[in-house]
């Protein structure tokens, strides 16, 4: 009787501790998949850092005949760039309103919002009518040999 107890006990303690060993993971992944996204959230990624900023081209000014307009991506922000008679504008393509993205309506030569139908002006962003708070921010424009840039940060 005591070899059989011995080894049933030597089993149940090998079930405990592998049962242990397992809890034992299982808890430090739980709590790793909680806190790896909460961190990765607060630190920014080192690779996108740079590409707000600096001068990103946005085409062709031969593509972009005077009156049209498009929105293109600096990094991870839309632009609206248009090409007015007083020469290229650029604005953030985010509405102040809610945040939707603003195209550029050509029949009424405005910026407009089709969320609540906010229109900016083309030349300075400026509200003209609607629900936005705010005009758009202006981004820097730069022409150099046919060829737009758009400088942020």
């Amino acid at each position: 009787m005591t070899a059989g107890t011995g080894s049933s006990g030597e089993v149940r303690e090998g079930r405990r501790r592998f049962l242990r060993w397992v809890g034992g993971l299982a808890g430090v992944s739980t709590i790793a998949m909680i806190f790896t996204p909460v961190v990765a959230f607060l630190l920014p990624d080192p690779s996108a850092k740079g590409a707000d900023t600096g001068k990103v081209s946005a085409g062709k000014l031969a593509d972009l005949p005077i009156g049209k307009g498009k929105v293109v991506a600096v990094g991870s922000k839309p632009v609206i760039v248009i090409d007015t008679p007083g020469g290229v504008k650029a604005f953030s393509a985010i509405c102040t309103h809610l945040g939707c993205i603003v195209a550029y309506d050509e029949t009424t030569s405005h910026i407009v919002c089709p969320c609540h139908d906010g229109h900016f002006s083309p030349t300075n962003g400026g509200v003209l009518s609607g629900p936005p708070p705010a005009p758009l921010k202006t981004v820097q424009a730069i022409v150099e040999k046919d060829e737009i840039f758009l400088v942020n940060g």
